[in-house]
């Protein structure tokens, strides 16, 4: 049996990604850590919460160079955003314990890539049955925590 998962809210954003005023990963890297959803920063690399996410916790990991070429990346870049990954695999089992957890790089438009001049890696964790019918038939995204309370927790939670 082929099951499938439909996120019908995100062609409103992807729509809309062209209208955003400024770079939101360069204005996140500027940004207060809180009010950006940062999470987490490194040297050349940072993560913060997707404030469209698939499922709580959904996080990405950028580089605070603005670069739409993924293999423009330096390696220290690519490398960091790998490691960050990690981190946050062990941050999100300390705080929400999934049972799994989609990582990948949505590179343009067409892959699904919302904004697609700043390269970005998702990681995005995963349980059995984390979809439902809101979404589906209803057009509602239902997280059960604000973005706000789930930024702590895995701030909180980061691997030192």
């Amino acid at each position: 049996m082929t099951r499938q998962l439909w996120a019908p809210w995100r062609l409103e954003y992807i729509r809309r990604a062209d209208e955003l005023e400024g770079c939101v990963f360069c204005l996140a890297a500027a940004g207060d850590d809180e009010e950006m959803l940062v999470v987490h920063r490194g040297d050349a690399a940072f993560v913060l919460l997707n404030k469209f996410p698939y499922a709580s916790g959904h996080l990405m990991v950028a580089p605070y160079r603005h670069a739409g070429d993924f293999a423009g990346l330096t390696d220290a870049e690519a490398l960091e955003a790998h490691r960050l990954a990690a981190h946050g695999m062990t941050a999100l089992a300390d705080a929400f314990a999934p049972e799994g957890y989609n990582v990948g790089w949505n590179l343009g438009r067409i892959a699904g890539a919302g904004i697609v001049d700043h390269v970005h890696l998702h990681l995005v964790p995963r349980w059995s049955g984390d979809t439902n019918f809101m979404p589906v038939l209803a057009d509602v995204k239902v997280l059960p925590e604000h973005l706000a309370e789930t930024r702590a927790k895995l701030a909180a939670a980061w691997p030192s």
